[in-house]
């Protein structure tokens, strides 16, 4: 997407602020307009509040809140982008070196009672997405391990999941990763757990790993960026938050991720619906007064 202007309102009453308006040849900065509040009446509401990403100081065993080289997927992608504030540049959080070896934890706070039941559907292909960051960044030098329950590459994306697959500097482990220490001599985090397509020597069980990483990424999960509570009217929500498609609801349609963890392409096709059916209403209720 392009990049567009935003006014910050710190600006508003300082020199900045004039400067601002000036630059502006639409003559669309008033650094003299006043919050206000509209109230209409309309035949359909569209719900379209989008998502937030889950919060990853929740999920104790990872320590998001106490290692500085855990962070989310989002912060990752932030971090690899260009214009990002390490300049695009791979580099730990807590000293700035340089991070070549990067686990990434997948299903973050999803697919778990103890925080998100459903599949946020878009973080396994998000994930092989990054590891190539990681190889652009490093070359063969760059190390991705890759901890999964399973890899959901959805519609056509079978191939570039394979392709990952099959690429050698991309490890996949099979497994629920239990908890994270972190190394006091080198700020490495530590993740344990158990790999479960391996078996000790003996045969007598799975292999117990306690593997050091220069980074790790928590693949977080998406949910519905408004709370249950505040929600204007009354609809049907279902426990996740999400809104369920009910007639209870009367005029207010959900669309994209206001209704379920969506991709960009089941969004835009869930909206497209929901923005239809809000059509559809509305000439009926036309229609039945006319």
């Amino acid at each position: 997407h392009p990049q567009q202007y935003i006014l910050d309102p710190r600006i508003i009453g300082t020199e900045d602020g004039e400067k601002a308006k000036a630059a502006c040849k639409a003559n669309a900065v008033d650094l003299d307009m006043q919050p206000e509040s509209v109230t209409f009446k309309a035949g359909a509401v569209v719900w379209a509040t989008g998502w937030r990403p889950y919060d990853a100081n929740k999920i104790q065993p990872y320590g998001y809140d106490r290692f500085a080289n855990v962070i989310t997927n989002v912060e990752f992608e932030r971090m690899a982008d260009p214009k990002g504030p390490t300049g695009g540049k791979l580099v730990r959080p807590s000293d700035g070196r340089e991070a070549k070896n990067i686990a990434f934890i997948q299903c973050a706070g999803s697919r778990d009672h103890n925080h998100l039941l459903h599949c946020s559907r878009i973080c396994c292909m998000a994930t092989l997405k990054q590891t190539h960051f990681v190889q652009e960044a490093w070359g063969n030098d760059g190390k991705s391990t890759i901890y999964y329950i399973d890899i959901r590459a959805i519609d056509r994306f079978e191939d570039f999941y394979q392709k990952v697959k099959n690429n050698p500097n991309v490890t996949f482990i099979k497994s629920k990763v239990a908890s994270i220490t972190e190394n006091k001599e080198n700020g490495n985090p530590v993740l344990h757990g158990v790999d479960v397509e391996s078996y000790d020597r003996d045969g007598s069980g799975y292999v117990r790993y306690a593997t050091e990483h220069d980074l790790v990424v928590l693949a977080i999960g998406m949910e519905p960026s408004v709370d249950k509570a505040s929600f204007p009217v009354a609809i049907q929500i279902n426990e996740e938050g999400f809104i369920e498609p009910a007639p209870e609801n009367g005029g207010v349609f959900a669309a994209g991720c206001a209704s379920d963890a969506l991709d960009v392409n089941r969004a835009v096709q869930q909206a497209t619906g929901a923005a239809l059916r809000a059509i559809q209403v509305i000439n009926r209720v036309a229609g039945t007064e006319g």
